[in-house]
């Protein structure tokens, strides 16, 4: 038979690659998306970089930083009805401003006597310094929040006592059997249907 001649085969054409449409779009958002620009340092005077007074960012010492590291303090937290103290304990510096007939203690920012301002709540306020005997040797910072001055005192009371057990643990018999280290679980009970209080009813008529 004869034979047929062989015929070269043509190449096939290259296929295309087919882009997805989300792709194209995340290719050109990239390209729109402005670069972050990078704020340059605040460029010195060298006259003033060489004087002896200048001291780089870097070096600078920040006094109220490092005092505020230094300074240790004992957190607790106290509760009575819905009142609830979060309370920070530390020992007076030498520098504090001394006064017999105080405590070194501020409830929201205020003084705690000009906070309750009754003398009722502040002498309770005052009962763990005045157990240990200890009105003046310490100083602490309280917040409050919720329910009223009493069940804010109660709580304030409660959390310093905490915070006194924390700092030294001999505190803890004398502030136990003062039952100042108990929360006070006692609130007020909720109004009953067809009462009009917890157990008060209405009165009664035969007709």
């Amino acid at each position: 038979m004869p034979r047929t001649p062989k015929t070269k085969l043509k190449p096939e054409p290259a296929i295309e690659k087919v882009v997805s449409l989300k792709v194209l779009r995340r290719e050109t958002l990239g390209k729109q998306l402005v670069k972050p620009t990078v704020l340059a340092e605040p460029v010195v005077p060298q006259e003033a970089a060489d004087s002896d007074d200048y001291t780089p960012p870097e070096e600078r010492f920040d006094e109220k930083a490092e005092a505020g590291a230094k300074e240790k303090y004992y957190p607790a937290v106290g509760r009575r009805k819905e009142s609830v103290a979060r309370v920070r304990l530390s020992t007076r510096k030498s520098t504090d401003e001394l006064k017999n007939d105080k405590a070194l203690l501020t409830v929201n920012g205020k003084d705690y006597q000009d906070y309750f301002q009754d003398s009722a709540l502040i002498a309770q306020v005052e009962t763990p310094f005045r157990k240990l005997k200890s009105l003046n040797r310490f100083k602490a910072s309280v917040i409050v929040r919720g329910g009223g001055l009493a069940g804010q005192a109660r709580a304030v009371v409660h959390g310093l006592a905490r915070t006194l057990e924390k700092f030294d643990g001999n505190f803890r018999k004398k502030l136990k059997k003062s039952n100042l280290l108990t929360r006070d679980p006692r609130v007020k009970e909720r109004r009953k249907y067809g009462h009009k209080k917890a157990r008060k009813m209405g009165r009664w008529s035969k007709r």
